[in-house]
């Protein structure tokens, strides 16, 4: 028995060196090579979604700051997150970065790290040496002049999220940690898809993440956005046509479309008033148009963490949180 788990223990020990990284190790990234000669210790993490994953990944020791926060950290990364640096919940300085001495710089999305950004461009952390990364998910839009999110052919799933966190993986040589979160991540979405098959109801949903006001047009979730994946894996459609990541859509086309369910966006941040959801749901109930919509007028709506409609983590749990709700609303 000791010589078959002695060499039980040498065969676990072989997968685990073969799978040990290598340096100095190159990346391709959105069309850009990044030569890492060892794991990252002063990590500056742009985005949310960034942050969670490598705090999923244990490497809260080697991240010093994190920006762009739109809405609170997973509880049970909170404790992990308590020491690292919040520069801001909004949009950072390039300065505030740098100030940061950092090694590395992954960011969430175009918005906050690209050649439309209003805070850096990769070049401009090439030039000091320093590696940079973007989201896989985010590359994979076709951009339009002025739309930095641009549109999406096909819809998005949660391989560019694997593929994310595999890099990162591979990045600070953890591997098997990112295969274990992988796998728990498929597990959840497949047991998902499972139960949500079976009604057959094909429900059509709208995903409101915010608006400027009252008056304006409604920014949503588009059709192949992390919105519409969620739609899919509730055994439903996206209501909104547009192939744009994240289209500006008049209640007029909302009413036109009359989505069986209406979730809306719960949002930490304090830009416009209509971020707070209870907002949202009291303008669907009070205004004379929208709340003749059957959704409203039959309590089909549903409010989800914010941070699920970009293309993240936080979609599989926006997930979840929608699910639970259908199943209350006998929808599931």
């Amino acid at each position: 028995m000791k010589k078959t788990l002695c060499a039980l223990g040498l065969v676990l020990a072989s997968v685990s060196s073969a799978m040990a990284t290598t340096y100095p190790l190159t990346i391709e990234n959105c069309g850009y090579q990044e030569t890492f000669s060892k794991p990252p210790e002063r990590v500056v993490a742009l985005g949310q979604n960034t942050v969670e994953i490598l705090l999923l990944l244990g490497l809260q020791n080697n991240v010093v700051a994190s920006a762009f926060w739109p809405t609170k950290v997973l509880p049970q990364l909170a404790k992990q997150n308590e020491k690292i640096k919040l520069l801001t919940v909004e949009i950072p300085t390039l300065e505030s970065i740098l100030a940061q001495n950092p090694d590395f710089v992954p960011s969430q999305n175009p918005l906050l790290l690209g050649p439309e950004s209003k805070v850096a461009k990769r070049e401009d952390f090439a030039t000091l040496g320093v590696n940079s990364y973007v989201s896989p998910g985010m590359c994979a839009t076709k951009k339009g002049t002025g739309d930095m999110y641009g549109s999406r052919q096909q819809l998005w799933d949660m391989t560019w999220l694997y593929k994310e966190i595999e890099d990162f993986a591979t990045i600070f040589n953890v591997q098997e940690r990112g295969t274990a979160l992988v796998a728990d991540f498929k597990k959840r979405e497949n047991a998902l898809r499972t139960e949500f098959s079976k009604n057959k109801k094909d429900l059509s949903f709208v995903f409101w993440f915010s608006s400027a006001s009252p008056s304006a047009d409604a920014y949503v979730g588009g059709k192949n956005s992390a919105s519409g994946f969620i739609a899919n894996v509730l055994g439903g459609h996206n209501a909104i046509t547009s192939e744009t990541e994240w289209p500006t859509v008049s209640w007029e086309s909302i009413i036109a479309a009359n989505p069986d369910v209406i979730v809306v966006s719960s949002l930490d941040r304090n830009r416009w008033a209509l971020d707070n959801a209870e907002e949202k749901i009291k303008f669907l109930k009070t205004d004379p148009a929208v709340s003749q919509l059957d959704a409203v007028k039959k309590g089909h709506i549903v409010v989800m963490d914010g941070q699920a409609m970009n293309p993240t983590i936080r979609t599989l749990y926006g997930a979840e949180q929608v699910g639970e709700q259908l199943r209350k609303l006998g929808l599931n």
